[in-house]
């Protein structure tokens, strides 16, 4: 299958959820706290004896997403605590050899089957219960083993779960080795792939899911990029997606009350798609398998918004001209969708509009606007003095 055909689907959908879950939920306070606070490996895994989520429903997570308007899931399916959320046959740190007795991602997997959404796979390379990690040159049997571990869960998941849409790798970093992820945008070949044999890895990955896409997070470019917790386009022709969360953390943190708006969340997702990007918001649900009610909020926020502007985002990439003072364009066939965040009143101006603009109407309601031209600048009159959506109201304008 050629590369386009695989992402495909993926250009088109725009907009997916991100869950990042596991034993760092039972704290509470965020998916680094084994690191950060130097638990050992020994207490740590105290945790998977309590964790039990009796309100755990994949249905429930699957059709939130579909709700917001959502088209692909990307599942933690291993964190850098090394914590299965799958039956690895390699492992006993899993959640199906402790406490819950339960294969979570395969339940997961059946839910995105069951409401048709394209499934992803989160693995981190990096396991932060192994000595060779911390230390290769002191420890490298113990590395070894760990890479050794990375090539045959990879390997389970590409296997036990039927069709997979997307894997995205992270953890991909090793201490005392320089890297940075702009040399993987840049062609370079960092020296990490080695150590993890990406190359080969990834040979195995798409030798079994030939139609999977994979991301840029293993030390391979690739197929697509992922900015983390910032919106920056890749060149142009390259598939990418930024990853975000809804307040600072990515797993569950109960004293983490610095949420993100709904309105700075769409801005964010226009802001993608602006850019011919994705954006993946997160959420962290709670030890229970609850996802927090203020990510439940916003994402239904969002959807009410998805359900009148969508034809704005699924599809659309970057447009011939820009938003002016008022907001971002994002544009699919002949049409351009300004996306009006700063609503000016009666009447905005647009510099720079090369195109012929034939109509123009408010997509949410299909009410037509009237449009002038003079050489490069586009006048849209006849608007409501106040904006029809508080957060982003959007105006259709087709080209001639």
């Amino acid at each position: 299958m050629k590369k386009n055909e695989r992402i495909d689907w993926f250009k088109e959908a725009r907009f997916g959820m991100f869950i990042h879950w596991g034993l760092y939920s039972l704290p509470a306070r965020g998916e680094w706290v084994m690191n950060v606070e130097q638990i050992p490996k020994e207490e740590y895994a105290q945790l998977a004896k309590q964790f039990n989520p009796e309100r755990f429903n994949a249905d429930k997570w699957v059709k939130l997403s579909k709700e917001a308007g959502m088209k692909y899931i990307v599942l933690t399916t291993r964190h850098h605590d090394g914590f299965c959320l799958f039956d690895s046959k390699i492992s006993d740190f899993t959640s199906v050899k402790t406490a819950a007795k339960k294969d979570f991602v395969a339940k997961y997997v059946a839910a995105c089957r069951k409401y048709k959404m394209k499934i992803g796979f989160y693995y981190s390379l990096l396991d932060w219960r192994f000595s060779g990690y911390h230390n290769r040159k002191k420890y490298p049997e113990s590395f070894e083993k760990m890479v050794e571990q990375v090539h045959l869960q990879v390997k389970e998941l590409m296997t036990n779960y039927g069709k997979i849409d997307y894997l995205f790798y992270d953890g991909e970093w090793i201490p005392n080795i320089k890297f940075n992820r702009t040399f993987i945008e840049q062609g370079k070949s960092p020296e990490i792939a080695r150590y993890w044999r990406s190359k080969e890895l990834n040979r195995m990955v798409r030798k079994i899911q030939p139609q999977i896409i994979i991301n840029n997070r293993s030390g391979q470019d690739e197929d697509i990029d992922t900015p983390e917790q910032n919106v920056t386009p890749s060149k142009e022709g390259r598939a990418w997606e930024s990853c975000m969360t809804m307040n600072d953390n990515w797993g569950y943190s109960k004293g983490d009350k610095n949420w993100k708006s709904t309105r700075q969340l769409i801005m964010n997702l226009v802001r993608c798609v602006s850019g011919d990007g994705n954006f993946l918001l997160n959420v962290g649900p709670k030890p229970d398998g609850a996802i927090p009610v203020p990510s439940v909020k916003r994402l239904k926020e969002i959807g009410k918004w998805m359900k009148e502007n969508k034809e704005s985002i699924y599809g659309c990439g970057k447009a011939a001209f820009g938003g002016g003072m008022v907001g971002l364009t994002t544009a699919k066939k002949n049409k351009v969708y300004l996306h009006v965040f700063r609503w000016p009143g009666k009447e905005i101006c647009l510099a720079g509009v090369k195109n012929k603009i034939k109509s123009a109407y408010l997509l949410a309601s299909n009410k037509k606007v009237s449009v002038t031209q003079k050489n490069d600048r586009l006048f849209i009159r006849n608007l409501p003095k106040k904006a029809s959506d508080a957060i982003d109201t959007v105006v259709a304008l087709k080209l001639g």
